[in-house]
């Protein structure tokens, strides 16, 4: 089916209760996470979970790398205060950005995963690019309108995605 193709390989309702040390177990070493309502919310700066998390991460020797369509401005003060490698106008969901971010990392498709709220840009692009996707539900209902109306078409896409994994 079409569909199929934005669909998550995962679903979590937040970053923040994944089990990266479970995953870095099953060998897991890398992590690219979208920031914008994936970790804050829309526009937000690091707030103090998203550095405990990244601290964590690192701390149990997984690498990151943020990537994001978004400008230098936005991302490279989030970047710095999580720690983290970061890619920039990543023009998601191109492969580009996701292969890059695993060449900084130094990890392959096999021993990376992403994390993202979009199934279009986030999802989509990670598929591409051969890597686990894991869907977290929004953060915030503010968005912007771009992404509001692209909202809407995931509800189609994930109400499929949900009636094919019940089965």
């Amino acid at each position: 089916m079409f569909l199929r193709r934005f669909y998550p390989d995962y679903r979590v309702e937040s970053v923040y209760r994944m089990d990266f040390r479970k995953l870095y177990e099953e060998g897991v070493r890398g992590v690219l996470f979208d920031i914008d309502n994936t970790l804050v919310p829309h526009g937000a700066p690091a707030d103090g979970a998203a550095v405990e998390l990244f601290e964590a991460l690192h701390k149990i020797g997984m690498k990151t790398c943020l990537i994001s369509n978004n400008k230098p401005p936005r991302i490279l003060p989030f970047a710095k205060a999580v720690g983290s490698a970061y890619i920039c106008d990543a023009h998601k969901p191109s492969r580009t950005g996701y292969l890059e971010a695993m060449k900084r990392m130094g990890t392959t498709a096999a021993d990376t995963i992403f994390v993202g709220d979009q199934l279009f840009t986030d999802v989509y692009g990670a598929k591409r690019a051969g890597i686990p996707s894991w869907l977290v539900s929004p953060i915030h209902p503010k968005e912007e309108i771009q992404i509001v109306l692209k909202r809407y078409l995931e509800r189609i896409v994930l109400y499929f995605y949900e009636k094919e994994h019940k089965k």
